[in-house]
């Protein structure tokens, strides 16, 4: 099948399934007329990388669990290996998440603190050692 029946099949923008190929997670073959052919494994193959995509993994994580990956949603089939991976890339996203929650706190705090001065205006910017900018 060509791009553009891949695309309406599994809902992808070609230009998503053509950076999918360039990242090495979809192959397709070279017609005589020097369009894109794949097959029939390729619907399951792009559902696959959507899920993993939407898990929070990289191209370069989902390169490497696709070989074991079985199924639409999919599951993770005989590669043990891969656990160590998953884990690193999971300690990542709760020390991403850790710190983004402590951000928020922060700016949760100050926005409590400025909206508590019950002022509508702050200094002037003299004060701060500051010259103010134009606004256009």
């Amino acid at each position: 099948m060509r791009i553009g029946e891949l695309s309406r099949r599994t809902g992808v923008h070609a230009h998503q399934l053509r950076y999918y190929e360039a990242q090495g997670l979809l192959e397709a073959e070279r017609g005589s007329n020097g369009y894109r052919e794949y097959d029939e494994g390729a619907v399951l193959r792009v559902k696959q990388i959507r899920h993993l995509l939407g898990a929070g993994l990289s191209s370069e994580d989902i390169a490497y669990l696709l070989p074991c990956a079985v199924g639409e949603a999919p599951e993770l089939f005989g590669c043990p290996e891969l656990l160590a991976a998953m884990r690193t890339r999971l300690r990542r996203l709760d020390d991403q998440m850790t710190r983004l929650a402590q951000s928020r706190s922060a700016l949760a705090g100050y926005i409590e603190a400025a909206e508590q001065t019950g002022r509508d205006s702050y200094p002037p910017f003299e004060h701060a050692g500051l010259e103010p900018v134009p606004v256009p």
